[in-house]
Order: structure tokens, then sequence, then C-alpha cells
């Protein structure tokens, strides 16, 4: 292991300083062990070195505490997962019946419920922060109808969120660490900024107009954001998190947190997923992705300039955790040759890309043009030998928000894939290596876009 460490070590620097990312923390459990490799520092403006106790905002992350803190109150009898959410979150009125008894708890964990990526809404910073986002989000429009699909969504897991506090009685962040922070000893993991301000924290970077690196001004999302992105970590907790979910559902000290019939059914396939990066399917919550003929369960998290990944392997008692403070060009590519190279490196496991399809002018004209949903919007475009996707923000939303919001990410290479399952992957740029696909309607004609899990609508 020392020879690793070494290793790990000299592969997290190299690749951290050709890259441009001011800190990162990167942890592996292997044989029993863990191993650490830090860098940098947390602030280009206040540095201090990254250490294992560093904490990151993890981004969706956060989502493994929700679904393992709502399967504890399904574990106590006081959640169904079958339900539908209204009989807990009575707030969350939608007008049409039939839906409303679709959306389940359930459907909420896999991403099934139909609902909106996320809701550009900001209903504060108070204890009522999810009531209100329960209730704005029941007016939302549903993107399809409960069951049919799955699409990655935020606002389900804040619902979710809301359904803890109502079953509990207290607020979310006070329930998550009652249930798990606490009996799990993870000291370093909370959701409040009070709470880690007196503690060594990264902020988030990215890319000024100049093409310096910059400390991105918002350090985390808004409160009704917690429950699908808001837990602040460390690489030594997310270890040890790992281990938990590698368990029998005990604590280290040997207390009972969850049945392990009901732990271990967490990574158990609920849904297949169509063409992702993010998995072949989903469980609870957790990402199932089969690489190089093994099973693995994952997640990863964005924030403001930050990135995280956590990948466990069950089956070799195997988990890795990446966390880095850069923006989307070198967080993202970071993070994911980071992994890569830890579990081929670890386990000989090679995770390889698809090869893309030579350019079809007939098809790009098929496909190109704009594609949107709540929040983002997507080009997809040709210059008649090569297709770019381009990821941005809408210009409304950064028009009405007084916070700072991520940079767009500019153009890059994509290609279809072999197949008749409209899939494509990108080819260059941050998000290079991400996979997806393209929906038809009825008359075959191209509807939508499915990027990272979420589906954008043609405009």
């Amino acid at each position: 292991m020392n020879e690793m460490s070494q290793e790990l070590s000299e592969f997290v620097t190299n690749s951290a300083e050709k890259l441009g990312v001011p800190g990162a923390a990167v942890g592996v459990l292997a044989g029993g062990r863990e191993i650490f490799a830090c860098h940098g520092v947390t602030s280009a403006d206040n540095p201090l070195p990254v250490d294992r106790d560093t904490m990151f905002v993890v981004g969706s992350v956060s989502k493994t505490f929700t679904a393992t803190a709502l399967m504890q109150l399904v574990a106590e009898g006081q959640v169904e997962l079958d339900a539908p959410v209204r009989r807990y979150v009575p707030e969350f009125t939608v007008p049409d019946a039939a839906a409303a008894d679709g959306i389940t708890v359930s459907r909420l964990l896999n991403h099934t419920a139909g609902l909106e990526w996320r809701l550009s809404d900001d209903p504060g910073e108070g204890d009522d922060a999810l009531a209100r986002h329960a209730a704005k989000l029941a007016e939302s429009r549903l993107i399809a109808e409960p069951g049919a699909r799955a699409s990655y969504s935020q606002a389900g897991f804040n619902l979710a969120g809301r359904i803890v506090e109502n079953v509990t009685g207290l607020t979310f962040e006070r329930a998550v660490a009652s249930l798990l922070f606490e009996p799990l000893g993870l000291a370093h993991s909370c959701y409040a900024v009070n709470d880690v301000m007196t503690r060594r924290f990264a902020v988030g970077h990215n890319i000024d107009v100049n093409g310096a690196v910059a400390v991105a001004r918002q350090w985390k999302d808004n409160r009704a954001n917690n429950p699908g992105g808001g837990v602040a970590s460390s690489a030594g907790d997310l270890l040890r998190w790992a281990r938990f979910h590698l368990g029998d559902g005990r604590a280290a000290g040997g207390d009972r947190i969850l049945p392990a019939e009901l732990l271990h059914r967490m990574r158990e396939q609920t849904v297949e997923l169509r063409g992702s990066t993010l998995g072949d399917g989903l469980g609870i919550c957790w990402f199932l992705r089969e690489v190089d003929g093994v099973a693995t369960i994952g997640h990863g998290g964005s924030a403001n300039g930050q990135f995280a990944d956590l990948l466990i392997v069950p089956e070799r008692n195997f988990a890795v955790v990446v966390m880095s403070n850069a923006g989307p060009d070198a967080g993202l590519a970071f993070n994911r040759a980071t992994v890569n190279w830890v579990l081929e490196r670890v386990l000989s496991m090679v995770e390889r890309d698809p090869e893309p399809l030579p350019y079809d002018g007939a098809r790009a004209r098929e496909i190109v043009g704009q594609y949107e949903n709540e929040m983002m919007r997507l080009t997809l475009d040709t210059d008649g030998t090569g297709l770019t996707i381009e990821c941005a923000i809408k210009p409304e939303i950064r028009t009405a928000t007084d916070t700072e919001l991520p940079p767009d990410l500019p153009p890059a290479a994509f290609g279809l894939l072999p197949g008749d399952a409209d899939g494509y992957i990108v080819t260059g740029g941050g998000l290079q290596g991400q996979r997806g696909f393209f929906t038809r309607d009825e008359s075959g004609a191209v509807a939508g876009i499915d990027l990272a899990g979420r589906l954008f609508a043609r405009v």
C-alpha cells in the first residue's frame, strides 16, 4: 500500500497541476485499508493546504444521505416506499389526482416521478424553505407521466427531504444529523454555512473573463436544495460513509443504523437507464454501472466550481472518493481521470468509451437546434463536418438571480453512436465522455435529448 500511496499522490499532483485544479482530496478504500492523496489549496485567495478532513461541497452525492435517512424511516414503519408523497407532504397539492397518486416515495428516489430537474425559485433560508419548495413544485408541469421514464430530478430529492422533515418533526438538516452524521461519526459533514466556517473548507473556482482562476462567490446552493445537493463533507468522512454502505447496516461501534436487507436493497436495480454515463440503472438513489464486467454503485455531484465523485465496488470491498475545487472543464476532467486511474491501478478495471460514428450530414440536420429544461439550454450545431454541443444556463435565469451561477460550458465536439438507440457521446471539453440519447415523438421526429440523466425538450 505504501507504493500505491506514493503512486496515487504523484498522479493526483501531476493531474491537478496539468489541468489547473487549485485543490483536491482523494481517498481510496482497498483491502480494508484507507489511503489519501491531497493536493493544493482550499482557496486561491486565502490558501490553506487541502487535507483528508477539508470539507468540500459534494453536490448531488448529498442525495445518498437523503435516501438513506428515508430508508431508516421505512425501517421504522413511518414511511412506505409505494405510498404517494402527498400522504407525508400535504402541501404538495398536485391538481391532477391520478398524477398525485403516481408520485410515490420510491419514484422520488429513482427519478421516475416525472418531476422537472430543479426549480429556479429560491424560497429563502428559513426553516420553512422545504415546505415552500414543495408547494411551488406542486405547481410545476410534469415532464412525463409518473413511472414512465427516469429523468434526474433535484427537485424530487428536495421533496424527499420534506418527507423527512414532516415525519420526524425536525428540520431536514437536524434530522439527517441525528439519523446519520452523529451515529456514524461523520464529524466533518454538515449543511449549514455557520457549521462549516469553523473548520477547514474548500471554495470553488471558475475561469474569469480574462482566463484566470477566480474564487466562486456563491459557495453553496440555497437551503431548499440541501436534500438534493447541500452536504459539505470530507474525503475521510465519505470513505467512512462508503464503509457503512459496504457493511451490514451497523456503525463502526456496532449500533444498528439500518437493517442489512434494506441497506443492500438500495443497490438493487429499480429502473433501467438508457444510454447514460451515469449508469446502466438506478437502485434507490445509487447509480448502478458495470465497469469492465464488475458491478459498481456510485454518485457524483457538482457545486459552483466544485465537483465530487463517490464510487463503490461492493464485491471487491472497495471505494474511491474524489473531490476538487475547480470549474467544469478542469474539475470534471480531473475527477473522471482520477476515478478511472484508481480503478485500473487497484482493481485492473478499465472503462472504455464507445467510438462514435463518422459524421452524417442528414442525421446532423435532424438533431441540430436548441433544447431546454427549467434551468438550462443545450445548443446543438454543425459546421458541415462535425457536431458540437453547448451547455448554458438560460439567460433569463441568470438575469433573474442575484447570486453567482456557474459558468456556461463552451461548445464541445460530440458524435452519434452505432445502433438504433439514438445514442451519442461527447468527445471533447469538460463533458468529455458523457453519453446520452435523443427521444422521438409519435411521428418519429426528435423531440428531446437526455444529458447527464436530465431531459431537455426541443424548443
